[in-house]
């Protein structure tokens, strides 16, 4: 009986290992997932900012490392939008907001998907430590010393 129990534990040991491992996986890919809708919601507040401009107003336009470089606005209703793997079009503002729009509610169902997942992880993974504790105490139980 000692035998089985102690394969039992073996056994949820490699499958807790795992499940944490895929747990720090799906935690990684909501966090990217978080990062990528942080910057698309930039941009969309940008657009919006964009949408009241006129020709040639002068803008601040980041570079990074919190620098900016002064540009002048040719042509607000047209903007340059990637489209995926290096490739970038030109669209109008509505065009451009319709596309940051529809991947924002596709990273929303990614991230939603995704926590259910993370949630059905955890879960299992609790199932599994409770049993590990129950396994662990009853073979302790079987180790104590006998009154005779």
């Amino acid at each position: 009986m000692a035998n089985k129990d102690e394969e039992e534990l073996r056994r949820l040991s490699v499958e807790l290992r795992y499940l944490e491992q895929t747990a720090e996986a799906i935690q990684s890919r909501l966090n990217m997932i978080n990062a990528v809708a942080t910057d698309l919601t930039y941009a969309n507040m940008a657009l919006d900012g964009l949408e009241n401009e006129k020709e040639n107003t002068e803008l601040l336009v980041p570079v990074g490392g919190n620098s900016y470089v002064k540009a002048k606005l040719e042509n607000p209703d047209k903007l340059i939008v990637g489209v995926g793997a290096g490739v970038s079009v030109e669209k109008t503002l509505a065009e451009s907001r319709d596309i940051i729009k529809k991947r924002l509610d596709d990273l929303g169902k990614a991230k939603l998907s995704l926590q259910q997942q993370f949630s059905q992880v955890v879960d299992k993974a609790n199932e599994d430590r409770e049993r590990v504790e129950r396994l662990m105490a009853k073979m302790r139980e079987g180790n104590a010393p006998q009154n005779v």
